[in-house]
């Protein structure tokens, strides 16, 4: 690659130069390492990791915390506000910004997020702010993280012109997610931009047959009861196709297939295939699996419905089945300021209810993570 001379300014933001100020880095203990961390990073609290005037653009994330602690992941918000405005753009739990649901770590690299070996967390996406960047970090788990590592790398002085959206990103979860009911992965948006992915999480509750042939729909500018683009099933619009198995690229993939505990972890990134709106968006996908009719019906009782559809292989035995199961999202869009206020984070119980079940076949040795 062959980088243009520019007339920009490199900056980091450490534990041990918060303000990013020119010639401050590796200063403590005589500059011999030490202080590269937030230590005792307490229950309740929370730390500002970049707060500079713009203009400017963050270009890279880094954090790292000590490894296999699902409340850790799952409860540690991440928040970013752009330009002085009041609300978050961004309010997502660490595993899941960085590309993993239900708090779990694995090697997962893609061309937006990843974590490296389970254990470094990136985020490549590019964030341009016009007059002010800040980003926190808050431990709202329900125990002290011993070290919380990162480094925000970011530049000063770019053009940021008023075609550049903002960088957004929102957490949703429903468990379970009621029986008939489309999962809401996101809501509420208003004005111009463009959709860039999905982090999806699924914990099945009901083990007999395939949980992933709901279609995810996009309604963009004004759609109402039909959307402009729809897939054809869940696991499809990750690029897999007649079931899932672990598997990484650097667009989409399945980095978490637990069969044995029911837990799903997906991801989009819409690089090549941006989604644009002018008006606003909402993004769904539905609960519909397929498998056994008969253990269906016995488990929804009343509520029980199924469907036969072209292309799907069914006989009186089998079918496509409404399910209602464990959701949880992370969408990520670009779009203008300002911006709608997001729907209320679920609490630490609503985020983390129900993901420690079995953790001891879910422990990540060393050569997992």
């Amino acid at each position: 690659m062959i980088y243009e001379l520019k007339n920009l300014k490199s900056r980091a933001a450490t534990a041990e130069n918060k303000q990013a100020k020119v010639g401050a880095g590796g200063q403590a203990n005589n500059g011999r390492k030490g202080s590269p961390c937030i230590e005792s990073f307490k229950q309740g609290e929370t730390h500002v990791l970049l707060d500079t005037n713009g203009p400017g653009m963050v270009r890279h994330i880094w954090f790292t915390i000590q490894p296999g602690n699902i409340q850790h992941m799952r409860n540690i918000i991440i928040r970013m506000y752009w330009d002085g405005q009041d609300h978050p753009s961004v309010e997502v739990p660490l595993g899941d910004f960085f590309g993993i649901a239900h708090g779990r770590q694995r090697n997962l690299v893609t061309e937006y997020v990843s974590m490296q070996d389970g254990k470094g967390f990136n985020c490549w996406i590019p964030m341009p702010f016009k007059s002010r960047a800040r980003i926190t970090v808050e431990n709202d788990s329900g125990s002290e993280v011993p070290l919380f590592f990162y480094q925000i790398d970011f530049t000063l002085g770019d053009q940021v012109t008023e075609d550049m959206g903002y960088f957004h990103a929102q957490f949703r979860r429903s468990n379970p997610c009621p029986l008939h009911e489309d999962f809401v992965i996101l809501d509420g948006v208003k004005g111009k931009g463009v959709y860039l992915g999905t982090v999806l999480g699924v914990r099945s509750l009901f083990s007999e047959g395939w949980w992933g042939e709901g279609e995810v729909k996009f309604f963009i500018d004004g759609d109402s009861q039909f959307p402009t683009i729809c897939g054809t099933g869940t696991e499809d619009y990750m690029g897999s196709a007649w079931g899932l198995e672990e598997i990484v690229t650097p667009y989409q993939g399945a980095p978490l297939v637990d069969e044995d505990n029911g837990l799903y972890s997906i991801y989009r990134f819409h690089v090549k295939d941006p989604i644009y709106f002018q008006e606003g968006i909402k993004v769904s996908v539905q609960q519909i699996g397929f498998g056994l009719t008969e253990p269906a019906k016995k488990h929804f009782g009343e509520e029980f419905v199924n469907y036969r559809a072209a292309g799907i292989k069914d006989t009186k035995e089998m079918s496509l089945v409404e399910r209602s199961d464990d959701y949880c999202s992370t969408a990520f869009w670009f779009q203008e300021l300002p911006t709608q206020p997001f729907p209320p984070l679920p609490d630490r119980k609503q985020r983390g209810s129900d993901l420690l079940e079995n953790q001891s076949n879910q422990e990540m040795k060393r050569s997992d993570i």
